[in-house]
């Protein structure tokens, strides 16, 4: 997280840390990308962590309840996304950045990260970085579509 934080900086991305803001961004995200999911489909996908297995938020994509592209499709897109303010959050820490104009973040910057989830301030597209690199992901979705 500290070396994301200095490879941010280092791009002249202005970085607000939010310590304690991940259960707030998970929860937001997940309002917004898996709204369409009954709590047992969220359950049967493992969305959530329960009787010792881990959840995902972005099993919503690894077992395709939601369109998105993945991989270097998703890269592109990410590329490609134009980026003013974007939340950045992890999966399994309450750590949170808000980015302001990160039209500079690229994937590159996320090269050691896992299960992260950067959004922008609106909700309105995802890119997720996950711990099973060249199995799952990464992934690019939007609501827009």
């Amino acid at each position: 997280m500290n070396d994301l934080y200095d490879r941010l900086k280092a791009q002249k991305i202005k970085i607000i840390e939010m310590p304690k803001w991940g259960p707030y961004l998970r929860k937001k995200w997940e309002d917004q990308f898996a709204a369409h999911l009954s709590e047992e489909d969220k359950k049967s996908i493992f969305l959530h962590d329960t009787g010792g297995s881990c959840g995902y938020l972005w099993h919503l994509f690894s077992y395709m309840k939601k369109d998105c592209l993945e991989r270097d499709k998703a890269e592109v897109a990410f590329t490609k996304q134009l980026k003013n303010d974007c939340y950045v959050f992890y999966q399994h820490s309450d750590y949170a950045l808000l980015l302001e104009k990160a039209s500079m973040l690229k994937t590159d910057d996320l090269i050691e990260e896992q299960d992260i989830y950067i959004v922008d301030k609106g909700f309105k597209w995802t890119y997720i970085q996950t711990h099973e690199i060249g199995y799952c992901g990464p992934y690019f979705s939007s609501n827009t579509d």
